[in-house]
């Protein structure tokens, strides 16, 4: 099953190394780096689908599904369980569907394995002085996919367990955001005006409070309560409703159930769907407010236009997944727009520590994009 389990990783990697490998691009190690944050950005969204799914236990062992590597060799288990329970999370759809989160997992590592073994290439080849394809980034995405792949086997045997489910997502977030960093310091990039330096932490700051507002919106996904207020701006009709914060932000717990092993009263739901919506007006304002800044800088104004466009679809989709009762496709995107913002502001927070010689004006960046 291993080996079988190793060949699909391997067939998930082959497109995006076919692509890079048959690009026009000279540097193909610059396109295996963003090729590799492409798949793992679809790994988010396809995760997301398969939590919105419950497809999470569709196959309740791991790393295959009833012993076998694929749904079609565990046909009869998976048909069995899903006789005996027609209602539960086994079916053969949501088997499927997390097996295929699964192989575009595998996939991503053995893009990242790729990816490592070449930078040690290049960076040896060089003499050790190319520090663009230094691999200690590269060797610590290797083990940080590991442990993310660690916490998908938890996700699993734990029975979707919300604090295992919501760190899972965040390091998925997270590799994201690693890969982003890796491949904008392979990118050429115009000259920064000496104001960016102004956006250090501001830009840090960002990034940090929306790994939070994620972690709060994987805290609602995980524990099922986006339809615990269906009303918009306010909750229950009541700017401040019924709450209970204790059972709802008690991390260690079982799914739907409180440390106690009650099941969990919908105040503590109201509770977890409240927090984030009013974390959102945070983050709405404040990434607004430093994309604004950053389209004032030279060298800033593209990411800045892309980062205030991102926040503001970002905010639409979360209000319309309220309104319109969490279709499945919005949530995903809304899932999608997370990822986004995570990869725009980990530009942004790039380019705002890259020296400059000189700050350039807005006709001289035209003339050099030219």
């Amino acid at each position: 099953m291993l080996i079988q389990l190793a060949i699909m990783g391997v067939l998930a990697a082959l497109i995006p190394l076919t692509v890079v490998w048959v690009s026009s691009d000279t540097n193909k190690y610059r396109k295996l780096v963003w090729v590799t944050a492409f798949l793992t950005f679809d790994l988010i969204m396809f995760g997301a689908f398969t939590r919105l799914t419950d497809s999470g236990l569709g196959c309740p062992d791991w790393p295959g599904c009833y012993g076998h590597a694929n749904p079609v060799q565990a046909h009869a288990h998976i048909s069995a369980a899903e006789a005996a329970m027609p209602d539960g999370p086994v079916t053969v759809m949501k088997a499927w569907i997390e097996m295929i989160h699964r192989y575009l997992a595998m996939g991503v590592g053995v893009l990242i394995i790729a990816m490592m073994a070449i930078a040690w290439r290049l960076w040896l080849k060089s003499k050790r002085q190319d520090n663009t394809v230094a691999p200690w980034l590269p060797t610590f995405l290797l083990l940080f996919v590991c442990v993310q792949g660690a916490f998908g086997a938890w996700t699993v045997t734990m029975k979707l367990q919300p604090v295992i489910v919501t760190i899972h997502l965040l390091l998925g977030m997270g590799l994201l955001m690693l890969l982003a960093w890796l491949g904008t310091r392979q990118n050429r990039h115009l000259p920064v005006a000496h104001g960016a330096l102004s956006l250090r932490l501001p830009a840090a700051a960002a990034l940090g409070l929306l790994f939070v507002q994620i972690a709060l919106g994987g805290w609602v996904s995980t524990n099922y309560a986006a339809l615990a207020c269906l009303d918009f701006p306010l909750c229950h009709g009541k700017a401040v409703p019924n709450m209970d914060f204790a059972n709802g932000f008690t991390l260690w717990r079982e799914l739907g159930m409180t440390a106690d092993g009650e099941y969990l009263p919908f105040p503590a739901l109201t509770a977890i769907h409240w927090v984030h919506r009013m974390f959102a007006f945070v983050i709405v304002a404040y990434v607004a407010w430093l994309a604004l800044r950053a389209r004032k800088i030279a060298g800033l104004e593209r990411v800045g236009t892309w980062l205030l466009a991102a926040v503001c679809v970002q905010f639409l989709t979360g209000m319309s997944t309220v309104f319109l009762k969490w279709p499945l496709a919005l949530a995903v995107i809304h899932n999608g727009g997370a990822a986004v913002l995570v990869l725009l502001l980990t530009m942004l927070n790039f380019l705002a520590r890259i020296p400059s010689q000189a700050a350039p004006n807005r006709a001289a960046t035209r003339l050099s994009a030219a």
